[in-house]
């Protein structure tokens, strides 16, 4: 099942932001670690973007990436009660 991504900011996160996945367009943005059916281990780099690895491995799968700034719009991204 191929599904959307984005890297979105965490709460708190000092405007770090981190891989966060979509399979229906009504469902909400979660962060990638919420998906152990998807997500791959991070990269042991200092300073790496948290879900790389995972948006490697979906984007090769046609996972379709979303800009930050459209998935930001619509309703279903509330930074308040996002879980980092």
């Amino acid at each position: 099942m191929a599904g959307q991504m984005c890297w979105l900011p965490t709460l708190g996160g000092n405007g770090q932001k981190i891989l966060h996945l979509q399979l229906a367009s009504h469902e909400p943005w979660r962060p990638y670690t919420g998906f152990p059916q998807y997500a791959v281990p991070d990269y042991r780099e200092p300073g790496g973007s948290k879900g790389w690895a995972t948006y490697q491995k979906l984007i090769k799968a046609g996972w379709k990436l979303i800009p930050t700034n459209e998935a930001q719009q619509r309703s279903f991204f509330n930074p308040e009660t996002e879980v980092a």
